[in-house]
C-alpha cells in the first residue's frame, strides 16, 4: 500500500503516516456499473481536492478528528471487467483491514460495494449492512449485468439477510414484491418523513458489526446535485447527520463507503459536501 500524492484534508505528514493512522481512505474510481449519467470515475479525486477546504475542527463534537491519523492510499489499477473489479477492491480493502485500519472507500459507482463487503466479511465474519440510498438496488440483474449498481443489494443479500435500507424513494414493482415477500427492512423516504417506520428500533436490532454504504443520491439536491441517477426529495444535511449520529452511537461500524457522486466542472459544491460528510462520518465513528 502506498500513500496517494494528495491526501484527504491536505494533512501534514505526521497525520498521514500509515503506520500510525487509525483510518485509511481508498479512492476507487470505477464507473463500469453505471446505467445513467457518467462522471463517477472522477469523483474520488474531486472529493479529495475539495477536502482541502474542509475545516479540521468539528464545532458540534468540539474536537479535531484528523488527529487520529487519516491516510489516503493510491488508487489501485482499475480493471475493465466487473468481475475483476470486485476482486481488485476486495484485495485492496483486505490489505487495509490486515493493517487494522478503519477503511473508508470513496467511489466510484455503487457496484464497487460488493467487493468491499466481501473483505469485511472475511475479516469479521457476519456483517450487517445499512444502505442509505434513493434506490432499492434489489434487481437480480440490470441491463444484462448481475454486477450493475442497480443490483448491489441483491448481491449483498446473497451473503447476509441482516440489511436495513433507508431513504428509498425509487424502486420497481418487482423490487417492491421482493421486499414484501422477504420482509426486507426498508424505510422509504416517505415513511422516514412521516415517522411511519421505527428507525431507531430497526437500527438497534441489527446485529453488530455493521457496514454503511452511502449512495449520495440519498441526499437532497440542495446538498448534492450531481449524481448519476438523481431523485428529488432526498435527505437534508441535518437529517442525514442526525441519522448517522444515531447509527454510529448505537452500532459497531467497521467500515463505510460513499459512492455515486458524479464529477462535473459546473458543480464544485457537491464534492465539497461529500468531503465534509466523510469527515463527519469519521468523526462520528471515533467520537460518537
Amino acid at each position: 500500500m502506498k500513500l496517494y500524492h494528495k491526501q484527504f484534508l491536505d494533512l501534514e505528514p505526521e497525520f498521514t503516516d500509515l503506520d500510525t493512522s487509525a483510518v485509511a481512505i481508498l479512492p476507487f474510481p470505477y464507473e463500469g456499473g453505471i446505467s445513467c449519467g457518467a462522471g463517477t470515475a472522477g469523483a474520488p479525486d474531486a472529493v479529495i481536492d475539495a477536502s482541502y477546504y474542509v475545516e479540521l475542527y468539528d464545532e458540534v463534537l468540539d474536537t479535531e478528528p484528523y488527529k487520529i491519523g487519516i491516510s489516503t492510499l493510491t488508487p489501485p489499477a482499475i480493471p475493465s471487467t466487473p468481475e475483476r473489479m470486485i476482486q481488485s477492491i476486495q484485495d485492496a480493502a483486505k490489505a487495509i483491514l490486515e493493517r487494522d485500519k478503519f477503511p473508508v472507500v470513496i467511489g466510484g459507482d455503487h457496484s464497487i460495494t460488493g467487493g468491499y463487503y466481501r473483505a469485511l466479511r472475511e475479516k469479521h465474519g457476519a456483517v450487517s449492512v445499512i444502505q442509505l440510498d434513493a434506490h432499492a438496488d434489489l434487481r437480480d440483474s440490470y441491463q444484462g449485468s448481475r454486477l450493475s449498481h442497480a443490483s448491489v443489494m441483491s448481491r449483498i443479500r446473497e451473503e447476509t439477510e441482516h440489511t436495513l435500507q433507508i431513504g428509498i424513494r425509487s424502486m420497481s414493482a418487482e423490487e417492491a414484491d421482493r421486499i414484501r415477500t422477504e420482509k426486507i427492512q426498508l424505510c422509504t423516504m416517505d415513511a422516514f418523513r412521516k415517522g411511519a417506520f421505527d428507525l431507531r428500533t430497526a437500527v438497534e436490532a441489527l446485529p453488530d458489526p455493521v457496514f454503511i454504504t452511502l449512495d449520495v443520491d440519498v441526499l437532497d439536491w440542495s446538498v448534492v446535485r450531481t449524481t448519476g441517477t438523481p431523485e428529488p426529495g432526498g435527505m437534508t444535511w441535518d437529517e442525514i447527520l442526525a441519522l448517522l449520529a444515531t447509527i454510529f452511537s448505537n452500532k459497531k461500524v467497521v467500515g463505510f463507503d460513499v459512492v455515486e457522486l458524479s464529477c462535473r466542472e459546473d458543480d464544485p459544491n457537491s464534492p465539497f459536501a461529500v468531503a465534509k460528510l466523510i469527515h463527519k462520518m469519521i468523526a462520528l465513528k471515533f467520537f460518537p
